[in-house]
């Protein structure tokens, strides 16, 4: 599918719009109002063992940097999200999740790019993808988005988000 970069901020969180042929995506932070669909949306798409394993991390996340969730709304449904958290001035892409019907339509894409864009403003060092069973399945999507093998790591579990410290 013909993937149009064309974005437009709105709005001060960099809430985007985006067009992918006849899918219109909104990519925007995480908002309370979105929890039972985002839960939902990662059951559907998750393996219960990575989907039992990213709710803590998640939760830990939106405790202390909610603008690093980041959720694709097409129709105002949420069809993705993609959790990010910044640990040791690294900024790490820990999980993303994407509908199964919305999936190889740039979804994943968009959101990974625009995770990368809060990073840069925020000044990390570099980006990171945590390479753990539940992740080795996305890492294509990475590998398409320029991200090498520096990029991947398996040194994670120390993640403040993962452990809780």
């Amino acid at each position: 599918m013909d993937f149009c970069r064309k974005r437009y901020s709105l709005g001060k969180y960099g809430m985007i719009l985006i067009r992918m042929g006849e899918v219109k995506l909104q990519i925007r932070s995480f908002q309370l109002s979105d929890c039972a669909d985002v839960t939902l949306l990662m059951e559907k798409s998750l393996t219960e063992a990575c989907f039992h394993d990213t709710m803590e991390a998640f939760a830990r996340q939106l405790s202390c940097d909610s603008r690093l969730v980041l959720v694709a709304e097409n129709d105002s449904k949420v069809v993705g999200i993609v959790i990010g958290t910044i640990d040791n001035e690294d900024g790490y892409c820990y999980r993303i999740a994407v509908d199964p019907a919305f999936r190889r339509m740039g979804v994943g894409k968009s959101m990974v790019h625009e995770l990368q864009n809060r990073f840069e403003q925020r000044k990390v060092k570099r980006v990171l993808v945590p390479l753990d069973t539940h992740n080795e399945l996305t890492a294509h999507l990475y590998q398409a988005l320029g991200f090498g093998i520096q990029h991947f790591t398996k040194s994670f579990k120390k993640l403040s988000i993962v452990t809780g410290a």
